[in-house]
């Protein structure tokens, strides 16, 4: 007799208090548009509770803007009264909180209607969605991601970042040495713990490596054949790094170009997909000539400019752009080439795979993944051929063509066809609504440097 996936969640809460009685409270986690994670607090007594019955959120959770406001336009705030949805525990993801003082574990939810389905503005389910298109071919999707971000003082000047002060030699670094063992050195406890605290949590962080500007580091996540919980993971380890960074009198930063004239923070994932028997489709000792991977790329290289608004979806995003910071602006792909939107890396044979290099660390990972993803099966379906590969720099042969500003990229993904038939046409609705809501109230502030140039001047 099969046990109801309910009671099989509760023995997953009851065997964890059972190992950790030492735990007070258990933090119930859920993600909204830009990736920022919100929910609730609960004491341990409660958890079998949220087990057996979810707990109430509102639906404007998905509503909200990068500064927790709702967005009135999207029509899931007032128009509905500002109505709860429930959200039910995500299996596998219940685990300690390695940074807190007082005993705490976290547990990631997902929002579903009062009936039951699935919420459709909830990130995970506008993924799920795309996901089950690969399920309806047998086909399996592989992923990891690669996370960029900066270690920085929490005393910043003037409202702008610098580099915190090293434990090890009290100085502030200088380094752009991209690989620099040494600078691993300098915060090498934070580091450490942060590898520790993954590993504490499930999550698969298998290495950090030194990047090319002053405190600016790498952490790379092993590949999982689940593209949901390769993006739970991404999730749970910007906010591990976060607060472990916080334990040692350090802040980060995910944003994507907080230095003027730096590197900007990349999110790299990595791709392959897998058959009916467990094998790579992608396999091939000559990775041009396998068919399934160049319709792929074919397919995702057709959908970028439509996907950018997911993959960069911030006024900031934009500034990341440059050759100089590898960071492609074409639609172009190459064999073991960094400068080109998707890298091919030429391994062994059974390791092919897709890299996408262009989102930004700023991006929600389900989204990203979604729209990936959305590229990847239309370009199966279809059959589309992405063209010759890029030999050299991409940046001298292909000229920028990609939207280099997010009211570009939110036109490119309201008038896109094809995505619509992949992501919800209401979910593009109130993501347009809430990004050009912030694209508004930016554009109605003004900057320090229009003052310095203007004020005295015209």
């Amino acid at each position: 007799m099969s046990v109801p996936p309910r009671a099989v969640q509760l023995n997953e809460a009851n065997a964890f208090l059972k190992e950790h009685p030492e735990v007070l409270y258990v933090d119930l986690l859920i993600a909204d548009m830009n990736g920022v994670v919100r929910g609730k607090r609960i004491e341990r007594t409660s958890l079998h509770k949220v087990y057996e019955k979810g707990i109430n959120l509102p639906a404007s959770l998905f509503a909200l803007d990068i500064n927790g406001s709702t967005v009135e336009s999207t029509g899931l705030g007032l128009d509905i009264g500002d109505a709860d949805r429930i959200c039910y525990p995500i299996p596998d993801t219940l685990c300690n909180e390695p940074w807190q003082k007082r005993p705490t574990a976290q547990l990631l939810m997902t929002m579903h209607e009062l009936e039951g389905e699935p919420f459709f503005a909830d990130p995970r389910e506008v993924l799920r969605q795309v996901v089950s298109k690969f399920d309806d071919l047998g086909l399996t999707i592989c992923a990891a991601f690669e996370l960029e971000f900066y270690l920085i003082d929490q005393e910043n000047v003037n409202g702008r970042p610098q580099p915190p002060r090293s434990p090890i030699s009290g100085k502030r670094p200088m380094s752009t040495q991209v690989y620099l063992i040494d600078d691993l050195d300098e915060y090498v406890d934070c580091l450490q713990d942060i590898l520790e605290g993954a590993k504490e949590q499930g999550i698969p962080a298998d290495a950090i490596v030194k990047e090319s500007a002053p405190a600016q580091f790498e952490v790379n996540l092993h590949h999982v054949a689940d593209p949901m919980k390769a993006c739970d993971y991404a999730l749970l380890l910007k906010r591990l790094i976060k607060n472990i960074a916080y334990d040692h009198e350090m802040d980060t930063t995910f944003m994507a170009k907080p230095y003027p004239g730096q590197a900007g923070n990349g999110l790299h994932v990595h791709i392959s997909i897998l058959d009916k028997d467990g094998k790579n489709i992608f396999t091939s000792e000559d990775p041009e000539q396998n068919a399934a991977l160049r319709h792929a790329i074919g397919g995702v290289l057709e959908t970028l400019p439509a996907s950018m608004a997911f993959l960069c979806p911030n006024v900031n995003s934009y500034r990341r752009f440059g050759a100089q910071f590898y960071v492609p602006n074409s639609p172009s792909w190459g064999l073991d080439n960094r400068t080109v939107a998707l890298r091919v890396p030429t391994g062994t044979p059974d390791a092919v795979r897709l890299e996408h290099r262009v989102a930004g660390a700023d991006a929600n990972p389900y989204l990203l993944m979604a729209s990936v993803l959305a590229g990847v099966h239309h370009g199966l379906t279809n059959k589309v051929e992405p063209g010759a590969p890029v030999e050299g720099n991409s940046y001298e042969q292909n000229e920028q063509s990609l939207p280099n500003n997010l009211r570009d990229a939110l036109r490119e993904l309201d008038d896109s066809e094809i995505m619509a038939k992949y992501i919800d046409p209401k979910y593009i609705d109130i993501f347009v609504a809430c990004k050009e809501s912030e694209l508004e109230e930016f554009e109605h502030s003004i900057s320090d440097l229009e003052y310095n140039w203007y004020l005295h001047t015209v």
